[in-house]
């Protein structure tokens, strides 16, 4: 708590605080004008959230079941298959993305916006995989004993009782992640810039 308070909260409150004052450091809404009055400032803006949803909703789609097979199978080496997913966060995320770019090139793959797409979801779907495998981890078995119980085929059982618990997990990822994969200003214009 203390580590999230420091190195999280703290910060967005300073950059809520400093949004609000001028270079005197008296309280302004000047800024804000000038980022209105700014089109490209404000299309930069809606592009940014835009990538950062669609990182989101990517990694979703992919985190989630990958998490939900690697604590249903039986596997031996589950817990290292998890580990394996997590040695990339290990590297530097600019390097993580010059590798992506020289993974393109070898590959002849134009980069441009799917490419960014795919780097984002590179870079931050380990965020998504860990905390939901940990919540399904924990999941208590009995609520899924329960449901079948009850006469709930594996269908309903997955939406009715394991969906919804483990949502917290999803809800983990959203908050740091959300706001960090809106495109990163040390890797995003490595993944925009043409190919030569």
């Amino acid at each position: 708590m203390i580590f999230s308070a420091v190195f999280v909260i703290l910060p967005l409150l300073l950059i809520v605080v400093y949004a609000f004052m001028d270079d005197a450091g008296h309280f302004t809404l000047g800024n804000f004008a000038k980022f209105f009055a700014h089109p490209e400032a404000i299309n930069t803006f809606v592009y940014s959230i835009g990538v950062a949803i669609i990182t989101t909703v990517v990694c979703i789609l992919l985190g989630y079941p990958a998490a939900y097979i690697l604590t249903q199978t039986r596997m031996k080496y589950a817990s290292t298959v998890v580990v394996l997913f997590i040695l990339p966060m290990w590297v530097n995320i600019l390097i993580r993305t010059l590798a992506t770019v020289a993974l393109f090139d070898f590959m002849n793959v134009s980069l441009g916006e799917g490419a960014l797409i795919f780097g984002m979801v590179y870079n931050f779907l380990p965020f998504m995989i860990y905390p939901i495998y940990n919540t399904l981890q924990k999941l208590d078995k009995s609520y899924v004993e329960a449901a079948q119980d009850l006469g709930a085929n594996p269908m309903q059982v997955f939406f009715k009782a394991v969906l919804p618990l483990s949502m917290p997990g999803a809800a983990i990822f959203r908050r740091p992640a959300f706001p960090a994969s809106t495109p990163l200003p040390s890797a995003s214009p490595h993944l925009l810039l043409p190919n030569y």
